[in-house]
């Protein structure tokens, strides 16, 4: 079973930077074919997608204020987000495809989720 666990949220002022974390295992084994999901759900809204890597190919979609990155000692992902807005309130996600590996920012493709961390933007 593909456990994700979120963490890093916080509450910060607008333009502010947060760096979530996204720690990744396979009923404590290492998981190593994946793509992992970044997803942003704001109140009242559905949850999108900002960023995305795979594992496989590197095949990645960020830039902007967002940067995802991973570290395969500790066996995590993490996205950055610089120039926090009040829209960006909401619960972050990760989440890890491992059927086709593939970088999407279509929550459908994905297969595991992490229950989210709380990124709150305000003065």
């Amino acid at each position: 079973q593909v456990q994700l666990v979120e963490s890093g949220g916080a509450e910060v002022q607008p333009g502010g930077s947060l760096t979530l974390s996204c720690a990744i295992s396979d009923s404590g084994d290492v998981l190593a074919d994946y793509a992992i999901g970044w997803f942003r759900q704001s109140p009242g809204k559905e949850r999108e997608g900002v960023s995305c890597l795979s594992m496989i190919d590197g095949q990645r979609i960020d830039g902007g204020r967002f940067t995802v990155s991973r570290d395969w000692t500790k066996q995590a992902a993490y996205l950055q987000v610089s120039d926090l807005r009040p829209e960006d309130t909401g619960v972050w996600y990760c989440a890890a495809d491992v059927q086709f590996f593939s970088c999407s920012l279509h929550a459908p493709d994905y297969d595991y989720w992490g229950l989210g961390t709380q990124v709150t933007v305000s003065t």
